[in-house]
């Protein structure tokens, strides 16, 4: 669905979790119920799909988060690879599990701005960074989608 159909279809004053689904972990961001602020949450390291999507779906419970937005890795021209499809597929196998409502935001470039951040405004190293990467990527990812939906007028 799209974030205006994400939007549409969550309880207002529910926040949303966002996703940067990585090939060994699984960074994860929260809102607050507002949908105006995204933070990191957590960095899970990725294990078996069930096990990864019943910690998402434990998350979502105490967040009491209503939707899900899941950072996708288009390639530069904008076309879907191997990891976008991916990440399309665990959507996809975690609503097997349950109805969760999903949207997709574009991530492009996502990692190399959060890792300039914490370089040049944090001046993190190298080993700090690598904790901290992914779930900042993931709060960068839901902020975005929650930017975009406010400069389109949507709540």
């Amino acid at each position: 669905m799209t974030l205006e159909e994400l939007a549409a279809s969550t309880p207002p004053g529910t926040p949303w979790l966002g996703l940067d689904l990585g090939e060994k972990t699984i960074g994860v961001a929260a809102s607050d119920a507002t949908r105006m602020i995204a933070s990191p949450l957590e960095l899970v390291r990725k294990t078996k799909f069930t096990q990864d999507a019943e910690h998402v779906l434990k998350l979502m419970d105490a967040r009491r988060a209503s939707g899900l937005v899941i950072g996708l890795p288009l390639n530069m021209d904008g076309s879907e690879g191997p990891r976008a499809q991916s990440c399309r597929a665990f959507a996809r196998n975690l609503q097997r599990l349950r109805e969760v409502p999903v949207a997709f935001q574009d991530e492009r470039l996502s990692t190399t701005a959060v890792e300039r951040f914490l370089i040049d405004e944090l001046d993190l190293t190298r080993k700090r960074r690598a904790g901290v990467v992914d779930r900042t990527a993931a709060a960068w990812i839901l902020q975005g989608a929650l930017d975009r939906l406010r400069d389109a007028g949507v709540r």
